[in-house]
């Protein structure tokens, strides 16, 4: 358990210096990315291996406690009853996730149905989990074509494809895909200050460690959108905010007795998975998740890069420090900062072949933003 802190930590630095060095690296697209095997090699292995993944997952993998849970709240939503406060004895903690978090199940829930019990099989759960690691694999490859090109696109589809971590977030059934998922939207709709505050909500509303990112997606971009952007990204994310939770409060328990299931009982469980859970450590603790709060807020402030490579490595140094300092820390949160730590490490390359570098930083970055390919100001924002 103590061995994983310094890899965290490096991570942690190593976003932060790609994060606000903006001089730190060449301009995009001076610097081609360099590939050991083709790029068309690399998608070959990549739709084997989310093949492999997928018959893995059907026929060997295990629906762990955060599945049932999906399947469990979905359950409750499908039949109008309130999701907190109400789940069976065989699972009675599942209720502490954000509210998306159970309504993403409610299709596989009508789709294949539940037994009502823990019966070893939850098909929804499978299909849940299949769907959202899919649908990761896809967005990356969608995001690094926006951004840079084909190339980069692959490099990331393989990337979430050939990690370990998201395997196991797979082979567990858990949620954790669908909050990378969400992470993912953030950055393709970085462009849209509205569209950058529902995605942020809804993650955040999936699992509430991810609320942190809120300020830092709602000050991006406002050396183009001024003060316009800043207003109209947080007045999406509170619209979806109110609209999600308050007919789940309502029609729940009392908002007290909500937090006391979610953020109450995260905040209180223990683990062997953390020092904090080895070791009596609480003082250290909490300066660490005081800093780390301090960090979310102000790495929105800071002057950084602006570009969306400079607003995943702060995102990812935002999510990485938060796991640092929780209690029950565990290798399926990793998916959560994997998409954004290879969007910033890898995004900073030009297409590989390229005749012009600075063409082929300005295609980058007009695929990512079309509508505002003539603006080199906006451009750089984007």
């Amino acid at each position: 358990v103590p061995l994983v802190y310094p890899l965290l930590v490096y991570l942690l630095a190593r976003m932060l210096w790609i994060g606000l060095h903006r001089d730190a690296d060449p301009p995009p697209g001076r610097r081609p990315m360099r590939l050991l095997v083709p790029g068309a090699l690399l998608g070959v292995a990549t739709v084997f291996l989310m093949g492999f993944r997928v018959g893995l997952a059907v026929k060997t993998s295990t629906v762990i406690d955060v599945g049932y849970a999906g399947v469990i709240g979905a359950d409750h939503i499908v039949h109008g009853q309130q999701i907190y406060g109400a789940f069976p004895k065989d699972n009675e903690h599942g209720d502490t996730y954000g509210p998306v978090a159970y309504a993403a199940y409610v299709p596989f829930v009508k789709a294949f149905g539940w037994s009502g019990r823990w019966d070893g099989d939850l098909p929804a759960a499978h299909g849940a989990a299949i769907t959202f690691d899919l649908v990761c694999c896809f967005m990356m490859l969608l995001l690094g074509r926006r951004l840079r090109g084909p190339t980069l696109g692959v490099v990331l589809a393989y990337l979430w494809a050939a990690c370990p971590f998201t395997l196991y977030a797979l082979m567990s059934n858990t949620n954790d895909a669908l909050v990378a998922a969400f992470v993912l939207l953030a950055l393709h709709v970085a462009i849209s200050p509205p569209l950058r505050g529902v995605a942020v909500a809804l993650g955040g509303l999936t699992k509430f460690a991810t609320l942190a990112l809120a300020p830092l997606f709602v000050t991006h971009g406002r050396e183009r959108t001024g003060r316009r952007g800043v207003v109209e990204c947080s007045a999406a994310f509170a619209l979806v905010v109110v609209v999600i939770m308050v007919p789940v409060v309502l029609g729940g328990p009392g908002l007290g007795t909500i937090y006391e299931r979610t953020l109450g009982y995260q905040s209180s469980r223990g683990s062997p998975f953390s020092v904090w859970g080895l070791y009596d450590l609480p003082a250290l603790q909490s300066v660490w998740q005081g800093l780390s709060v301090a960090l979310a807020l102000l790495l929105a402030f800071v002057p950084r890069r602006r570009d969306v490579v400079g607003l995943a490595a702060c995102a990812g140094a935002i999510v990485i420090a938060l796991q640092l300092g929780v209690t029950h820390w565990f290798y399926l949160y990793i998916p959560w900062f994997l998409p954004l730590v290879a969007v910033a490490l890898f995004a900073r390359y030009a297409e590989p072949g390229t005749a012009s570098a600075a063409e082929d930083a300005t295609a980058g970055e007009e695929a990512a933003v079309p509508s505002q390919a003539t603006s080199t100001g906006s451009i750089a924002v984007a």
